[in-house]
């Protein structure tokens, strides 16, 4: 590769993070205190929000809270490292206990204790395999029994040993350790060792002197509903036990799924209640409630708090996290967290002031945050994976750009404009969109620059041709209805006298509209094939055609229109017309794009089919336009079959001609 100078990814990690940007941490500091005011009892915390949302960062703060050696240890799991495991109960319970023999060294300073519990640990592993149903109706988990593992080993042996006296030494071997188990499970009750257990859990906790553990479980959401259901009734097995705390980060949505795919008999239907499911929703709600005391909910961010934390993450991306000029732009940026509801985002004076000489370096990062927050905001829902996940596509698309060579085709405020509504627009706007610069010579959708004037509350066309454009436009009406889109429309810098083809190219990595022809949406797809399928398909089509909103009908108008073009003649009738006269008939608004296709016709070329057929034209304009068209045919052709019938007819005695439409 040479050696020329490249502009560095700016890649935003999306691992957690022990550098604040979204002010959670009040909520850290806040688990952290109720976990010292609770010191002698017991407490299980739920860390609560979507995907993305934060949960991560927020345990890594309250990990961060106890640093090793002090009177609290804190032990940190996945919920993925129990994903596999027979029994993710058992799991998470070994690994506490050898997590705290491990950190306080009690092999040595604590060695009865430590016996004693890993032996509790080991008798519930042999429970679980000899008991059966016994550990079962303890926890609520069903279990495999010792009697199916022996039986499968059994199998395995008789396989792999074709010696007949060594087969037969192994397997009595394994059912004398079958008897030895079985003995040793079935000699105590269930409640008996668990009384054990806890006995001896709390005699290492004491040797271990510690006041508090401290047990952070994260992504339990991202777990089968088998491994998160087991690794809850783990917890449960420590809700009652004296200075244990269980801080749970999860989506309580994908719990609540959890529970309900477990307990499979719970009725989907209350019929004692009004309302359906209930019943059903409320169990699975008290579920959570019981064993996460103490539930705390990442709200997502609004407009505000997006604003400013994406101009934090573009500017700790400028600046590095560890510089003096971003710690200072930090300080700034939590204070206008702090009240969000001003409306405020950060001083750009105070921005100015804090980022000192280095300011330059910040200038369009500023002005990026600025363009694409409000869009963001609405778009992601407020979700901070969601505005990195955006972020980080613009800067590797920009990245691949510059590898290619594109050079200034390619400018990063029009890529970042183009990508919201790629990414956050209805797909109907921006197929619409796409498809129509795919298919101008320019490159340009004229319909963006009047969206965008009316956005900018514009006064009146400049022009007759824009004020045609606009006159009746069914996708300016539809548009105008829909706030994204007019969110979107007011974001700086305008694309309306901008080719988009350039764009268009370096996104195709999701969808290609540069092709021959974009691909259409499934069910607009199977509606063209009907349409193209001749007269009775295409009429029988009509009533799901009429279902279809405007910019639906739009891009399914625009693929009929293209395969119309691409008919090898045109005296006789391409065979799309038919579906194009069901469309227009269903959606009257774009008469005058079908005029638009009879215009592109050569007219000297044209057959007897364009005669007649125009029946489902009814506003006047476009029927003006067709009497027009019918004289430049007439002119045109040399057929004089085609010429007698696109004479005007005389009317009938009585009765007023308008001509043949």
């Amino acid at each position: 590769m040479s050696a020329e100078k490249v502009t560095p990814l700016g890649y935003l990690s999306d691992k957690e993070t022990k550098v604040d940007l979204l002010n959670n941490e009040a909520i850290a500091k806040t688990i952290v205190r109720l976990i010292a005011e609770t010191a002698d009892s017991a407490v299980t915390i739920g860390v609560h929000g979507d995907w993305g949302a934060g949960k991560s960062s927020v345990l890594e703060m309250v990990e961060a809270a106890f640093p090793d050696g002090g009177d609290v240890l804190c032990l940190k799991f996945n919920g993925w490292q129990f994903q596999g495991f027979e029994d993710a109960k058992i799991a998470l319970i070994e690994g506490v206990v050898n997590g705290l023999i491990e950190k306080r060294s009690l092999t040595t300073k604590a060695v009865e204790e430590v016996k004693r519990v890993l032996k509790s640990i080991d008798w519930l592993k042999v429970a679980k395999k000899g008991g059966g149903l016994a550990l079962t109706a303890y926890t609520g988990i069903p279990m495999l029994g010792l009697d199916d593992l022996v039986g499968s080993v059994v199998d395995r042996v008789k396989n792999a040993l074709t010696d007949k006296d060594a087969r037969e030494a192994a397997i009595k071997q394994i059912e004398e350790f079958k008897k030895e188990k079985s003995d040793e499970a079935t000699s105590k009750s269930v409640p008996t060792e668990i009384k054990e257990f806890r006995e001896a859990y709390k005699d290492l906790i004491k040797k271990a002197g510690i006041k508090r553990l401290v047990v952070l479980i994260d992504d339990l959401d991202r777990c089968l509903p088998q491994t998160a259901i087991e690794t809850l009734e783990a917890i449960r097995l420590f809700v009652l036990w004296d200075k244990t705390a269980f801080i749970v980060g999860a989506d309580e949505g994908m719990i609540e799924i959890a529970v309900r795919d477990h307990f499979k008999n719970l009725p989907e239907v209350d019929v004692a209640s009004s309302n359906a499911s209930d019943s059903n929703q409320n169990y699975r709600r008290s579920y959570l409630e019981k064993l996460l005391q103490v539930p705390f909910r990442i709200p997502a961010l609004g407009e505000t708090e997006t604003g400013i934390y994406v101009t934090l993450l573009l500017l700790g991306r400028a600046l590095g996290e560890d510089s003096e000029e971003f710690t200072k732009l930090l300080a700034l940026g939590r204070a206008a967290l702090s009240k969000p509801w001003e409306g405020k985002g950060i001083d750009r004076d105070a921005i100015k002031t804090a980022a000192g000489m280095r300011f330059d370096e910040i200038v369009d990062a500023l002005t990026l945050a600025d363009r694409v927050s409000p869009v963001l905001a609405a778009g992601t829902k407020g979700n901070p994976r969601q505005i990195k996940r955006f972020l980080n596509a613009l800067a590797l698309r920009l990245a691949i750009a510059e590898a290619r060579g594109f050079g200034n085709a390619i400018e990063q405020p029009h890529l970042a404009k183009v990508m919201l509504a790629e990414m956050f627009l209805h797909t109907t706007v921006f197929d619409h969109i796409a498809t129509t610069a795919a298919s101008s010579e320019d490159g340009i959708c004229p319909e963006i620059a009047l969206i965008e004037k009316i956005a900018a509350g514009g006064g009146p066309a400049s022009s007759e041709e824009e004020a045609a454009t606009e006159a009746g436009n069914p996708v300016i009406d539809e548009w105008k209805t829909r706030p994204d889109v007019m969110r979107w429309a007011s974001v700086k810098p305008d694309l309306g006298k901008v080719s988009l083809k350039p764009y268009l190219f370096v996104i195709k990595d999701r969808k290609n509209y540069l092709g021959s022809a974009a691909p259409l949406p499934a069910k607009l797809a199977a509606l063209l094939e009907k349409l193209l399928g001749g007269d009775m398909s295409a009429k029988g089509a009509l009533p799901d055609v009429k279902s279809l909103n405007v910019p639906e009908a739009i891009l399914l108008f625009d693929a009929l229109g293209r395969k119309v073009r691409e008919a090898p003649n045109f005296e006789a009738r391409p065979t799309a017309i038919p579906g194009v006269a069901v469309v227009v008939e269903a959606h009257p608004s774009l008469q005058g794009r079908y005029v638009d296709i009879l215009e592109a016709l050569p007219p000297d070329r044209v057959g007897l089919w364009v005669a007649s057929g125009h029946a489902f034209v009814t506003e006047a304009a476009p029927k003006a336009r067709i009497e027009t068209l019918r004289d430049k045919w007439k002119k045109a052709t040399k057929n004089p079959l085609l010429r007698a019938e696109l004479e005007p007819k005389k009317p009938a005695r009585g009765s007023r001609g308008h001509g043949n439409v």
